[in-house]
């Protein structure tokens, strides 16, 4: 686990705004994978999620666009030198992030995998990208079509992210051929994001619409097609329903690549049910949760 790293940048203090869920994430993470020989993968993921959080949180809750703008730029240079065109408190996020994939790229020099670092930022890339556009829309007033939301909320949704990052420190079993056919939106990892997308949104939505944020899938689909929230939801659980099939469908021999690495995505989409079951509980870490993380953590069956 990673409390001391956390604990050291203490964004509780400096980035007050930004949800402070380091150990939820890593629960997220368990859930992708729990063996021992994961124990690797599971630190340098956990850190990549708990990043991906707070820059989250900084395009959802609190920049400017002109100073989300400068991040966006900034990750595209991927270069310690774009620091200095960064508010103070971007600077925070921006190094720490650029030090987390320091020390992916350093832990897969030592075993000749270096080619990962090129998968692991280019995912974290897009992720920022979808942010933006998310943004922009925003602050623009533009109102995207479902369609056009989707397109960018399932990579905003962060399963492609983690599912690549996960794959980074899996050992040999994750191949090259691994991480192009998972960068290239295989129909097992869109149906997982499109689930992730789906239930968070329909547990989330009216809360983000307390302030002000991007339209959600929900008010997308409304303002498109009309018809009451129930309505809608009903058309968004069957859609959630189909994408369970196809990730069955995707689990038959014979598969596209190995089958834990197909079970790596197949358990996003079920700690996705997990998480947003009864609300989003990411956001709000209420009682169930709380109880789900204490059963794994302090008072395991063993």
């Amino acid at each position: 686990m990673s409390f001391r790293w956390w604990k050291e940048l203490d964004f509780a203090t400096k980035l007050p705004f930004a949800r402070d869920r380091l150990v939820e994430g890593y629960f997220w993470i368990c859930a992708v994978y729990f063996e021992p020989q994961y124990v690797r993968a599971r630190r340098l993921s956990t850190k990549v999620i708990a990043m991906t959080s707070i820059i989250d949180d900084i395009y959802d809750a609190y920049g400017t666009f002109e100073e989300l703008k400068l991040f966006v730029e900034a990750i595209e240079r991927w270069d310690i030198n774009s620091i200095d065109h960064l508010p103070e408190y971007m600077k925070l996020s921006y190094m720490a992030l650029l030090d987390v994939y320091k020390e992916i790229e350093e832990e897969m020099e030592k075993e000749g995998n270096q080619y990962r670092v090129h998968y692991a930022k280019e995912v974290m890339k897009n992720q920022v990208r979808a942010y933006f556009a998310e943004a922009k829309w925003l602050h623009e007033e533009h109102r995207p079509t479902i369609e056009e939301y989707m397109r960018v909320a399932v990579v905003s949704s962060g399963y492609c992210l983690i599912a690549t990052t996960s794959l980074v420190g899996m050992g040999e079993r994750a191949t090259k051929e691994a991480f192009d056919w998972v960068t290239n939106d295989p129909k097992i990892m869109s149906s997982s994001s499109l689930i992730a997308r789906l239930m968070d949104d329909i547990r989330s939505h009216k809360f983000e619409q307390e302030r002000e944020h991007v339209a959600s899938a929900i008010e997308c689909y409304m303002n498109q097609y009309g018809g009451s929230e129930e309505q809608v939801y009903n058309n968004f659980q069957k859609q959630i329903e189909n994408a369970w099939m196809d990730i069955n469908q995707e689990c038959l021999k014979p598969t596209a690549v190995p089958m834990p690495i197909l079970a790596l995505i197949l358990n996003l989409a079920r700690a996705a049910d997990v998480f947003y079951e009864e609300q989003d509980g990411y956001t709000h870490v209420g009682k169930v949760m709380k109880n789900n993380i204490a059963s794994c953590f302090i008072d395991p069956i063993i």
